[in-house]
């Protein structure tokens, strides 16, 4: 929607059309560039062999290719891309709950383990860039889209 007042022409920027400041919106580019980057380095020199990786170990390397792709298109679009930090972020707490937690607390901690413990504290970079009151009203206070239509025309209608 653009506005125009006197001669001169008003378009709503991201940050107001979401509430979130620029400052807010770099923050969370700074937290996909920390993802993604991190992922270009670490995965994707694993790419060209992952044929070669037992199964699920090739999986999770073109998963995290993906991410760390996705990550990036979050520079662009911060809060379009709000669910991949709240995934990141939702996985390693469920990992360090459930894997890390219980192998520390029996005394089986592993290098393996421990590597993937150490990797997982970086987390709080993500968990720093999350807009949480922003992403409360957006995922559970704002209204579900609907789930068949309202009007008096049903169709797929994109």
């Amino acid at each position: 929607m653009t506005t125009t007042t006197g001669s001169t022409t008003h378009t709503p920027t991201a940050a107001s059309a979401t509430g979130l400041s620029v400052r807010r919106l770099n923050v969370m580019r700074a937290g996909y560039l920390f993802m993604g980057l991190g992922l270009v380095a670490v995965k994707w020199p694993l790419l060209p062999d992952a044929h070669t990786l037992p199964l699920y170990e090739g999986v999770t390397v073109c998963v995290l290719v993906a991410m760390s792709l996705f990550a990036l298109l979050g520079v662009r679009y911060p809060t379009k891309l709000l669910p991949l930090l709240l995934l990141e972020m939702t996985w390693k707490f469920i990992w360090l709950a459930v894997v890390a937690l219980p192998t520390a607390i029996a005394g089986d901690l592993d290098a393996a383990t421990t590597d993937v413990l150490v990797n997982c504290t970086f987390v709080v970079v993500i968990v720093a860039a999350i807009p949480w009151r922003y992403a409360w009203r957006r995922y559970l206070l704002e209204k579900g889209e609907p789930w068949r239509a309202t009007g008096t025309r049903a169709g797929w209608n994109a």
